[in-house]
């Protein structure tokens, strides 16, 4: 079964007309985006747009073999005039399935969100889910075979592509392309660096796909290291790279510190950002859980599990650092990047930069300084992955 993207943007397009944001302003040559459109077989319209028979052309196919067009989502605005000789366009009620004489099967998922999801099985048996924008499935049905392919809009809702892992729709050799982008992530290395954390990327406008081809599915990292300064959005970046994935394990080393209401709402904060299915555990206990089998965990943060670790061994005291307490600690934090390397799960880590402001007027403060550095130099060692965030930007240092 063949694939291609008319269009791959927003509803809206991308530039947006008219916008002077940074992002439209970018959006040149192929990374300009014609709203979402998908030509299958050429004879299965999904979504008819402004220009699909122009860019159907460029693209080097006709559309004068459509037998069938379906829409996925109400179009505002003006409605689309129906080039001549393509049947009009229509949707299918959801969970019923549409037969076409060519042997494609098309079948309506469907959404949380106005619009409606097509599953199409090709003749050959290959299938292809698409959604529409802004949606993701209301309910994904157990035990069904992973798809060859999922073209969805990945940056709006990454919970979609954590419902279809959950139930085993999309499975490790999934091609997932992304769709319906808009301006609201900035183009270029950007826009693929998000899409490879969700395992997902993008292609130009007219791009043809065969759908149960291999491709080089993106490889999401096994662990991943993200540093910054006070709030420089590394929490959200760590989150970011996990909100694909379902049943993720939230790693608190904060604890809850009883009457301190500015931390009560920084916690507050982080859990309402955080989706539903995620779990959390508040523990500086991080060795047995990197040590054992389960979901992904995102520790927040590395720099609190080292106030803890110490805490625990009175770093704080020169006298007992002198003593051993400075061996005990180089003990823990090797114990806890040896189970970093040796883990199987999926790890992002979070951490705060600290070195490179003003010195502290303290000896206490700079022996937490210069353990914090030594830790993070040590965890990235054992990372595939490692991010510093600064002004909200993320800047691969490695991976």
């Amino acid at each position: 079964m063949e694939l291609t993207l008319l269009g791959t943007g927003a509803p809206e397009g991308l530039p947006v007309p008219g916008c002077p944001c940074a992002a439209c302003a970018t959006a040149l040559g192929d990374a300009a985006r014609a709203a979402t459109a998908l030509l299958v077989d050429g004879v299965l319209l999904l979504d008819l747009t402004p220009g699909a028979a122009l860019a159907a052309a460029r693209s080097g196919h006709t559309l004068g073999g459509v037998r069938q067009v379906l829409l996925s989502h109400p179009h505002d605005g003006p409605s689309v005039e129906v080039p001549a000789g393509l049947p009009q366009p229509g949707r299918v009620p959801d969970g019923r399935e549409l037969a076409l004489l060519t042997g494609h099967r098309v079948r309506a998922v469907a959404m949380d969100h106005p619009g409606t999801g097509y599953e199409v099985t090709g003749p050959d048996g290959e299938r292809l889910l698409y959604l529409p924008p802004g949606g993701a499935p209301s309910g994904v049905p157990d035990g069904a075979p992973a798809y060859e392919m999922v073209v969805a809009d990945v940056i709006g809702r990454p919970d979609g592509l954590a419902r279809l892992r959950a139930a085993g729709a999309i499975g490790p050799t999934t091609d997932i392309i992304a769709v319906h982008l808009s301006h609201e992530v900035p183009p270029g290395a950007e826009l693929r660096r998000r899409l490879a954390a969700a395992g997902a990327r993008a292609v130009r406008d007219g791009a043809t796909l065969v759908v149960g081809a291999y491709e080089d599915v993106p490889d999401v990292p096994r662990r991943t290291l993200v540093v910054g300064g006070a709030r420089s959005g590394k929490s959200v970046e760590a989150e970011r790279r996990l909100e694909a994935f379902p049943d993720v394990l939230y790693v608190a080393t904060g604890g809850t510190r009883n009457g301190d209401s500015e931390w009560a709402d920084r916690v507050s904060a982080h859990r309402e950002r955080r989706p539903g299915s995620w779990s959390t555990a508040e523990t500086c206990d991080l060795v047995p859980l990197l040590a054992g089998n389960g979901p992904p965990l995102l520790i927040d943060c590395l720099s609190l599990w080292l106030t803890y670790a110490m805490d625990e061994v009175n770093a704080w005291d020169d006298a007992e650092w002198a003593g051993g307490g400075e061996r005990a600690l180089r003990k823990r934090v090797a114990e806890l990047t040896d189970a970093l390397r040796a883990t199987r799960r999926t790890v992002v880590a979070v951490s705060n930069e600290v070195g490179s402001g003003i010195v502290p007027a303290t000896a206490s403060g700079r022996r937490y300084r210069d353990e914090l550095g030594r830790l993070n130099a040590a965890f990235a060692a054992e990372c595939e992955q490692v991010l510093m965030v600064v002004a909200g930007q993320a800047l691969a240092l490695r991976g």
